[in-house]
Order: structure tokens, then sequence, then C-alpha cells
């Protein structure tokens, strides 16, 4: 009995070694004993799902294109679009709700561009996904899609995007088309670096650049690139937590992540991430001539993103998806935050009036 306990002990050892370091051999985590794909281990389970918004009751032969898209899944379709929603709400006019018309087109556009993302994605790792317990069931992976079927759906999702971007001003229009090219080569970016995390900040935020465009003719940059380096950040955050569900299939099949970079240290990173995104909000607030329902909103967020870093558990699945969902909590407390913070300049500026007016009249 001694004997076998110390050899799983040695097991366990070797296999805490290979998962230490990134870019460890494959075949050298097979021979310590790492699982293999298809074993049962605690980290494969199947991908998670959110409120499926019809996908289930839709006619059968559309639900595959319809899970291709995400649509049972809109967390992602939330975090492409709430940093365009910061972006159109900073850009109102003081005192004035932001621009309603603005807000439906771009959530029309993240729905649409998410799908794009997802099928460009899902095309280029059909072979990754047949791998991971997580993703074999994908729609291309699984084979319920062809390759085919793909490229002329994902031209139907950008045909329909196009028709979007063409409703906005000529500077938006060469804006938004500059994102293609992050929007493309950005799911290739795991076979090559260990931040692949990054190159999805820096697509998925966007609209931050994007939803002030739209509204005022060109962006500032005093307000936009800080917004924007704040979303590039969290997304650091929120898909460095997604990443750790997958970190084991990911090490055996050779894919990269800030997961297997940070390892033990991810509440380190993400912590200074965190600090990042909010000192740049900061910067955002003070640009804009922000006021205290903005800052108030700013404080939730910070408290919101501690609780999350503090109690997140990386060896489990199941914790790591529901951190990393309650993202959405985070962009709405910040677009909250950012609308009332935009009233409450009209009411300051009524006061400023008044008082000018009682000067003049005495």
């Amino acid at each position: 009995m001694l004997g076998s306990r110390g050899a799983w002990g040695a097991g366990r050892l070797a296999r805490a070694w290979l998962w230490g370091s990134p870019g460890r051999c494959p075949a050298l985590a097979r021979a310590a004993g790492a699982p293999r794909r298809g074993d049962r281990h605690p980290q494969a389970w199947p991908e998670p799902r959110g409120r499926s918004l019809g996908v289930n009751s839709a006619p059968r032969p559309l639900q595959p294109y319809l899970r291709l898209m995400r649509l049972d899944r809109p967390i992602g379709t939330w975090l492409l679009y709430l940093p365009c929603t910061w972006s159109i709400g900073l850009a109102a006019e003081p005192g004035c709700f932001p621009d309603w018309y603005m807000l439906t087109l771009f959530g029309t556009g993240a729905i649409l561009m998410r799908g794009a993302g997802c099928t460009i994605n899902d095309m280029w790792d059909r072979e990754y996904d047949k791998k991971v317990t997580r993703t074999a069931n994908r729609p291309i992976a699984a084979g319920n899609i062809s390759t085919f079927q793909s490229f002329v759906f994902l031209g139907g999702q950008l045909t329909l995007a196009l028709g979007v971007l063409l409703c906005l001003n000529y500077y938006s229009i060469a804006l938004g088309a500059a994102s293609l090219l992050l929007v493309v080569t950005y799911p290739l970016m795991k076979r090559i670096t260990y931040w692949p995390q990054l190159a999805l900040g820096l697509t998925f935020n966007w609209g931050a650049l994007l939803g002030w465009a739209a509204v005022r003719g060109s962006c500032d940059p005093a307000v936009c690139l800080p917004l924007y380096f704040s979303g590039v950040m969290w997304t650091l955050i929120y898909d460095t937590i997604y990443a750790h569900q997958d970190k084991r299939d990911d090490a055996l099949i050779g894919i990269k992540s800030t997961a297997l970079l940070f390892r033990d240290n991810t509440k380190q990173w993400l912590s200074g991430f965190g600090v990042a995104m909010l000192g740049a909000l900061g910067l955002v607030g003070a640009n804009s001539g922000q006021t205290a329902p903005y800052y108030a909103a700013l404080l939730a967020v910070g408290a919101h993103l501690a609780h999350q870093i503090y109690t997140l558990d990386i060896h489990t699945p199941e914790d790591c998806w529901d951190k990393f969902t309650s993202n959405r909590t985070i962009g709405l407390i910040l677009f909250l935050g950012i609308v009332l913070g935009n009233l409450w300049k009209e009411k300051k500026t009524d006061t400023t009036k008044k008082n000018t007016e009682s000067s003049i009249e005495n």
C-alpha cells in the first residue's frame, strides 16, 4: 500500500512538472499520465450554454448554423457589444441619453460579427475542436456543417454586417473595415503566441473606437484610446479565466494561452490587468468631463473585479465559466454609470445657468 502511494505521488509530481512549464511536449505529458483525448477527468465537461434564444425551437436544419453563431451562448455577443455601448454613451451630448438608433444598430452588428468571428474560428480550428471534449460537438467539428457550407454562411453574415456598417458615416465605415484583418487573424494567434487573449482584446474592443466615431464623426484620442485600452485589459481578464477551462487539452494538442503562461500566478496577472483597466477608465472620465455616477460605477466595477479574482478557482471549469459570464454585469454597470453620469451633467448645467441668471439680475 505504501509503495503504491509512493508511485502515485511520483506520478503526480511528474504531471505537475509538465503542467508547470508551457510548451512541454505532448508525448511527455502522456507518458507522465496526463489525460488523453476522450479520457474522463474533472476538466472534461460539455461546452456550457447560456439562454438558447430559441435555438432548440428553431427548424432543425437551421439549428447547426445558429449554434455556429453561438446564439445558444449569447455571453460572447454581450462582451463584444458592451464596449460599443460605453463609447456611444460617452459620445452623447451632456444631459442626453445615448443614441438609441446607434445602440440598436451596433447590437445588430455585434450579433452578426460575433457569428462571423465564431464561424472563422471554427473553420480554422475544426481539427483541434475534435480533440477537445468541450468543443467536440461544435457544428463544423461534429460534421453537421461542411467547410463549403460554412464559407457560404460566413459570406452571408459578412454581407449583412456590411449593410449595417454602411448605415454609418464614411469615417466609421473606413474604421470598421480596418477591423477585418483582426477578425480573420485572431483565431490563428493561439498557434503562435501565448498571448492570443491580447489579440482577442484588440479585436473585441474595436467598438470602443467605432461607437464614438459613429456619433461624433471621428475619434477623440483623449477618450477613445484609454477606453480601448481599458477594454483590452478587461478582455485579458475574462478570456484568461475562460482559457483555464481547456488548459489540459490545450497543453496536449499544442494550443497556447495566457492560462498556460500564467499558471498559478494567474490571479496576480489578473489583478494587474484590473488595476490598469480601472486606471484607464479613470482617465476616460477625466477627459470626458464625467460626474459622480460614473465614478461610483467605477468603484462598483472595481469591487466586482476584486471579488471575481479573489474567489476564482482556476482548477474548476464550472467556476471559471461562472466568473467568465459574470463579466456581463461589469459591462452593464459601467454603461449605467456612463448614462447616469451624462444625465448628471444636465443638472450641473441647469444649476450653473440659474446661478448665472441670478448674478445678472442682481
